[in-house]
């Protein structure tokens, strides 16, 4: 097949067929079930209903398009199929579950219909999200475990160490240059200690998450990040979730998937409420960091939201808002919010996941994140003018 005929074929599948397409190509082979996955989704017999409330033909479509197409498309036509077609109701049926391809969209979906999930779907809905947070785990868990640790002996390194904590042959050799011959001996510039001994607890963090439905992929990545944050001992990690009602997850944070499915997605927004509950975790002020991850559409009182944002940064709490914690792209945000928050120096910008890890090793070293985020080509939300 030529270059040219692969354009038309290429064509021919995006415009669908029928004598408007204009290309005249023909297809055949798998190019036909192809064809026939794509007019199922985005023909003109979608719009009267489509798949129908069939699951097990839903079932063998989603079959069918993860044989045809690339994961990356899978997981497209699987999204616009739940608007579309109406899956989001057939998604409670275990068989169709079992058909899917997880990712952390999928996640978030099961997560919104947490509560209308029957008994017969439950372990099938487990066993998805189990699988999607494995999969973030492996990828995410090595590189965030390593940049906190090693942010947590940065920032218990000395410049003056005490004689017993002087480590002199790394110090002879970093003052080489200094020997006196008339001495025979180095006169030590620079001293180079070990490390100081880590504290039992040397920083806590508090994640708090908005479970509105708009943050549903933030709330699943939040919630892998915080099971792995957990494990690093001298950390003490806490997870905060909220709706118009403040739930603390912090005793299932061991378990992501037990902490995700005690997210109930899709309520309402008191950030104020639960800025109130964070307020009273904060025992040592300096070592805190607290991450808000909200689009700060804020349900209630908007006024002493943002005072109670300002008490934190005045004790000195370390006070980071995500307006996302995904890969999905800039976020929908309250932008008068998000500027009244950047005004008071709390670093305010969405976050990609991968990023995440850097962000929190430079939270614990008391790093600069404004400046950390443009570094990292990460646009921040801007002050009033």
């Amino acid at each position: 097949m030529t270059d040219d005929e692969d354009h038309l074929r290429r064509w021919r599948l995006i415009l669908g067929g029928e004598d408007a397409d204009g290309t005249g190509a023909e297809l055949s082979g798998v190019d036909i079930k192809r064809d026939a996955t794509l007019d199922a989704l985005y023909g003109e017999q979608s719009r009267r209903g489509g798949l129908g409330g069939s699951s097990p033909r839903v079932a063998r479509w989603l079959g069918d398009i993860r044989g045809y197409f690339p994961a990356s498309v899978v997981q497209v036509m699987q999204r616009d199929a739940m608007e579309r077609l109406g899956l989001r109701r057939l998604l409670l049926e275990p068989e169709l579950l079992e058909s899917v391809q997880p990712d952390v969209h999928l996640v978030g979906t099961l997560l919104t219909l947490n509560q209308a999930i029957p008994e017969r779907s439950r372990e099938t809905a487990r066993a998805v999200v189990r699988r999607v947070v494995d999969e973030l785990e492996q990828r995410l868990a090595r590189p965030t475990r390593q940049a906190v640790t090693g942010a947590l002996h940065r920032a218990g390194r000395t410049r003056r160490p005490r004689a017993g904590d002087i480590d002199w042959p790394r110090t002879i050799l970093a003052n080489l240059k200094h020997y006196q011959p008339e001495h025979r001996t180095v006169i030590p510039e620079r001293l180079v200690g070990y490390g100081r001994r880590l504290p039992q607890v040397s920083r806590e963090i508090v994640l708090c998450l908005d479970q509105s439905a708009s943050m549903a992929s933030s709330v699943v990545y939040a919630g892998v990040f915080g099971a792995v944050l957990a494990s690093v001992r001298s950390l003490r990690t806490r997870v905060i979730a909220f709706d118009t009602a403040v739930a603390d997850l912090t005793d299932a944070v061991a378990d992501p998937v037990e902490l995700l499915f005690g997210v109930q997605l899709g309520g309402g927004t008191d950030i104020n409420a639960a800025l109130a509950y964070c307020q009273t975790l904060v025992q040592n002020p300096r070592d805190t960091i607290l991450v808000l991850i909200s689009d700060l559409f804020e349900g209630g009182d908007e006024e002493e939201m943002l005072a109670r944002a300002r008490a934190m940064v005045a004790s000195d709490v370390q006070v980071v808002c995500l307006l996302a914690l995904s890969d999905d792209g800039a976020p929908a945000y309250d932008h008068d919010n998000a500027a009244a928050l950047a005004a008071m120096g709390v670093p305010t910008f969405a976050c990609t996941p991968d990023k995440f890890p850097d962000l929190i090793a430079a939270a614990i070293q008391r790093d600069d994140l404004t400046t950390w985020a443009s570094a990292n080509d990460i646009q921040l939300a801007a002050p009033p003018q």
